[in-house]
């Protein structure tokens, strides 16, 4: 298994990435399993800002594990900050994880609960940081956001992405996608849990402040059987098996 092979099988799945990555035997690995009773309240942390109000989205791409669209980030017109973030990080991207039939979607779980599908909206410390590559590989680096996604009624904003998706149907493909605002695939509530915490596939990096919505957004059966079935030509993602909660911090 090389860093251009990792996947979700049986000989280059999560349990295997420790070969080639030994970072995936660390204390800060993602993701966890959110217990909400051991989630401690901490009076000092403020609610969390988002400035989406800008449509920044460039591109839309398949890179073999997920569908990805990417934003300017050379600029502060689409950022998070408050929370437990000291400083203003911008958003890089946002991609999705979820499984087939029958398969776990989300990669966090909450009290055991899985989810259909899990949202991660990717931001770079631009302050401190010249580069994402270089804010990916430093503590402080990365702050995601996660957003679950049940089943439920139509999510009326993600027809946007659905619709776009035959565009990038294989590995590798990418195409523009321009004036998405990222602030339609927002709860009502913006209440989370924050835990420091790495990326959940190689490198597994140790960098990411976590920030996940207790509010799911909810989708229907029939626009999640486009991610799990129709369009993308992608290895099943059943994700790794979430750590026990730690250091978690309820707002």
């Amino acid at each position: 298994m090389t860093g251009h092979h990792w996947g979700y099988g049986e000989d280059n799945g999560p349990s295997a990435w420790y070969k080639v990555y030994p970072i995936a035997e660390g204390n800060r690995q993602s993701p966890i399993d959110i217990v909400p009773a051991d989630a401690v309240f901490d009076a000092r942390l403020s609610p969390i800002s988002l400035s989406y109000n800008n449509c920044t989205s460039v591109s839309i791409s398949n890179n073999g594990h997920s569908v990805v669209v990417e934003f300017i980030d050379t600029d502060e017109r689409s950022v998070i900050r408050g929370g437990p973030l000291e400083n203003m990080y911008r958003l890089k991207q946002f991609h999705f994880h979820w499984g087939g039939k029958g398969c776990r979607g989300s990669e966090h779980t909450v009290g055991g609960k899985t989810y259909a599908s899990e949202l991660h909206l990717v931001h770079w410390n631009a302050i401190k940081y010249k580069s994402f590559g270089e804010a990916a590989a430093a503590p402080d680096g990365l702050a995601v956001l996660g957003i679950f996604l049940e089943i439920g009624d139509e999510h009326r904003a993600l027809h946007q992405i659905t619709d776009a998706l035959y565009m990038v149907k294989f590995k590798g493909s990418v195409t523009d996608f321009k004036g998405f605002n990222p602030k339609c695939l927002l709860p009502n509530s913006l209440e989370y849990w924050t835990y420091p915490g790495s990326l959940t596939t190689p490198p597994l990096y140790e960098s990411v402040t976590w920030i996940l919505l207790k509010e799911p957004i909810y989708v229907s059966e029939k626009q999640m059987s486009v991610y799990e079935n129709e369009w993308l030509w992608r290895e099943m993602d059943v994700g790794s098996t979430p750590a026990e909660s730690k250091s978690l911090v309820l707002m």
